[in-house]
């Protein structure tokens, strides 16, 4: 089944509230070799005027993760997982992720690209801090194939 067209401007619930842990950042700095004590050294953070250690830029995937699952798990999407590969991801930022921050995240669809058999799924995630000011909006493009990957 190819991907559903009507997908372009359906919006998803906002995810469960995440919160960011202190240990979650430093094992993430760690994995993307993330190594600004900022990351991880609480007094370093603070010195920079933080309320704790503060997250690598692409650390956003963690949350928008849970969106991107919301996309998949759509019934009448027309997106199988084995034929997707994650084409592009993009951040914008309006402040920095830290520790502390308790992130909600909301997903829209943007645009398909038809290309050939295969189309380009885009969308947004607007992820939000427990007063509902705007974090960072993570654009996702999924390369959706069909038949067996």
């Amino acid at each position: 089944m190819p991907v559903n067209p009507e997908l372009v401007g359906r919006d998803f619930p906002p995810t469960t509230p995440y919160l960011v842990g202190r240990e979650k950042v430093r094992e993430f700095a760690r994995a993307v070799f993330a190594d600004d004590p900022q990351h991880t050294d609480l007094i370093t953070a603070r010195a920079l005027g933080y309320a704790d250690v503060v997250a690598p830029p692409t650390f956003a995937i963690v949350v928008t993760d849970a969106t991107l699952q919301q996309l998949l798990g759509e019934p009448d999407s027309g997106i199988v997982l084995k034929n997707v590969l994650h084409a592009e991801q993009k951040f914008r930022y309006s402040r920095p992720i830290v520790a502390g921050d308790e992130l909600t995240a909301k997903l829209s669809v943007t645009g398909i690209r038809a290309m050939g058999a295969a189309a380009m799924v885009t969308s947004e995630s607007e992820i939000t801090d427990a007063a509902g000011g705007h974090v960072v909006t993570t654009t996702s493009v999924l390369l959706v194939g069909e038949g067996d990957a």
